[in-house]
C-alpha cells in the first residue's frame, strides 16, 4: 500500500521552467539595450540610425533649413536633387520615390 500523499513531482515542477524563461528574457533585454547596439557601425545592420547622416553634412544641414522654415519645400527638393548629384547617391539608394 502506498503511503504516500501524492505521487508525482507537483506544482513545483512549473516553477523551474518559469525562472529559466525569466532568466533568458532578462539576457536578452540586457544585451539589445546594452551589448548589441555598441557594435553596429553604420554598415551594421538594423534599426533605426544604423545609417546616419553627419549633421555637418549639406544633406543635413539642408534638411535643417527646412525644418526650421528658413526654405520652402520646392526649394527644399531643388536643393537636395542637386546635392544628390553632387554626391553621387541616386534615389534608388535611398529608397525615396517621387
Amino acid at each position: 500500500m502506498n503511503t504516500l500523499a501524492h505521487a508525482g513531482p507537483g506544482p513545483w515542477i512549473l516553477f523551474f521552467p518559469l525562472v529559466w524563461a525569466a532568466v533568458i528574457i532578462t539576457v536578452v533585454t540586457v544585451l539589445r539595450r546594452f551589448g548589441w547596439r555598441r557594435h553596429r557601425g553604420p554598415g551594421g545592420s538594423g534599426g533605426p540610425g544604423a545609417s546616419r547622416v553627419d549633421e555637418r553634412s549639406p544633406i543635413a544641414l539642408l534638411g535643417h533649413r527646412f525644418a526650421a522654415g528658413e526654405i520652402d519645400e520646392d526649394e527644399y527638393w531643388r536643393r537636395l536633387t542637386v546635392l544628390e548629384e553632387q554626391f553621387g547617391r541616386t534615389t534608388e539608394e535611398k529608397g525615396r520615390r517621387r
